[in-house]
């Protein structure tokens, strides 16, 4: 009786629930849920590698990692599935791995002893080209991760991308002011838990503690979320965006 009570409560059970004992401590359903999802953690570090991926390979070790911390920081404040984060997380994670890598000068072939002082020059300078150019994909790469994962949180807010680059403010100040609004939403408890709760702007209650009227508040709602995301979110590059507007 008490082991079918323990099989429904097990089925009963969601991804959250699991995830919020694990936080709480217990390393045997963390070992549990990192086996389960090796698949996933695999094709996800397979799509930045853009080759097969098994678990002997260096990749697959930082994507495990990555999983990991993505389980240990995930929280629904994220305002999107622990999917979409570990994803982030993983991407990132194995990015930063090969951009380390392709950094490192033991990973460069040069062949030292039979070029010329010239020649190895040239090749050096070659190589370094080759590097900065590399670094500047693996970046390009990062933004476009970054910028999907928005995009998937926007979507529990029935936005797009496309409406919030339109619809923001046209002039720096205002969107001064509405990142502001965001800032002060995302610092209240209460404030940040009504609008992921919800997934509505709690327009009436930031009046009341900001200094923009309601009318503004309203007319710059989609916006004001937006930056709430970035600002409660895993977010490098969107947040010096944010950073960019705040001291231009």
């Amino acid at each position: 009786m008490l082991s079918l009570l323990f099989k429904l409560s097990k089925k009963k059970r969601t991804l959250e629930d699991t995830v919020l004992l694990i936080q709480q401590g217990d390393r045997d359903l963390q070992n549990q849920l990192i086996e389960q999802y090796k698949p996933f953690i695999a094709k996800t570090v397979s799509s930045v590698c853009k080759r097969y991926i098994n678990e002997n390979d260096d990749e697959f070790s930082i994507g495990l990692i990555a999983f990991n911390d993505a389980i240990e920081k995930y929280s629904t404040d994220k305002g999107s599935s622990l999917f979409a984060f570990a994803e982030l997380v993983i991407k990132r994670k194995v990015i930063d791995y090969i951009r380390k890598e392709v950094r490192n000068p033991y990973t460069i072939n040069l062949d030292l002893h039979e070029h010329e002082e010239g020649e190895f020059s040239q090749s050096k300078i070659e190589s370094d080209l080759s590097i900065d150019e590399y670094t500047k994909m693996i970046e390009q790469e990062h933004r476009k991760e970054e910028i999907a994962y928005f995009q998937h949180c926007l979507k529990d807010y029935k936005l797009t991308f496309a409406e919030i680059v339109e619809q923001s403010p046209k002039h720096y100040d205002a969107r001064q002011n509405a990142i502001v609004v965001a800032t002060k939403l995302v610092e209240d408890d209460e404030l940040r838990e009504f609008l992921f709760q919800k997934k509505q702007l709690p327009v009436k209650q930031l009046e009341a503690k900001v200094a923009v009227s309601r009318k503004t508040i309203e007319r710059n709602r989609k916006y004001i979320i937006a930056m709430a995301i970035i600002l409660s979110g895993d977010f490098l590059y969107l947040k010096d965006y944010i950073k960019g507007v705040l001291h231009s």
